[in-house]
């Protein structure tokens, strides 16, 4: 297989920071709860997306680090995502809204590949997708799904990593990838830059 990826932008929320690429770009009082927090960033980062605020926690962390990570993107731009929750968070909710009353507006939320859905819409893209989820992230395997949908030029671009939401917690780490650059696109340069 051609190695024809670089690393061009990464992105990561975690703690209540947002870095780009390994700079500190954001940052609120760590006691705010996360949808106070992802209020802020949206706000901070000027984000025009109304549809924001109607989302769950998983789709708007994806929209907050799909903005970060770049302003325009090719409509082919694929997405490679990965985490170890799914749509807890949203399963949860529609858990308890079963014993009333389901409510449609959570239950689309029940599937975690509804956040590339909604990157999709913001950013316009018609491309390849794939979630997985795993018990942590794997950086060998995100980077050969993405580097095998590059080389048979089913993207010409691509965004992937880990997008992770649970009820306690969050992280993400996003990356673009694309054919000219100077980090090269390997399980290890992945494993590297989400240690840091």
């Amino acid at each position: 297989m051609k190695k024809n990826g670089y690393i061009t932008s990464s992105v990561k929320l975690k703690n209540h920071q947002i870095f780009k690429n390994d700079a500190l770009l954001f940052k609120t009082e760590p006691h705010i709860s996360t949808q106070d927090f992802l209020k802020e960033a949206y706000r901070f980062l000027e984000i025009n997306y109304p549809k924001f605020h109607k989302m769950d926690v998983l789709c708007k962390l994806g929209i907050i680090a799909s903005c970060v990570l770049k302003e325009d993107y090719p409509n082919d731009t694929a997405l490679v995502f990965q985490n170890a929750s799914g749509s807890e968070v949203s399963d949860v909710q529609h858990q308890k809204n079963i014993q009333d009353f389901p409510s449609p507006a959570n239950f689309v939320y029940t599937l975690p590949n509804i956040v590339m859905g909604e990157i999709s819409i913001k950013h316009q893209l018609h491309s390849e997708n794939a979630f997985f989820i795993a018990e942590e992230f794997q950086p060998q395997f995100i980077h050969l799904y993405t580097e095998s949908l590059l080389d048979q030029k089913k993207a010409s671009a691509a965004m992937c990593g880990w997008l992770e939401a649970n009820l306690d917690d969050y992280h993400v780490f996003l990356n673009y990838i694309e054919p000219r650059g100077e980090d090269i696109f390997s399980a290890a340069m992945l494993s590297e830059k989400f240690l840091r």
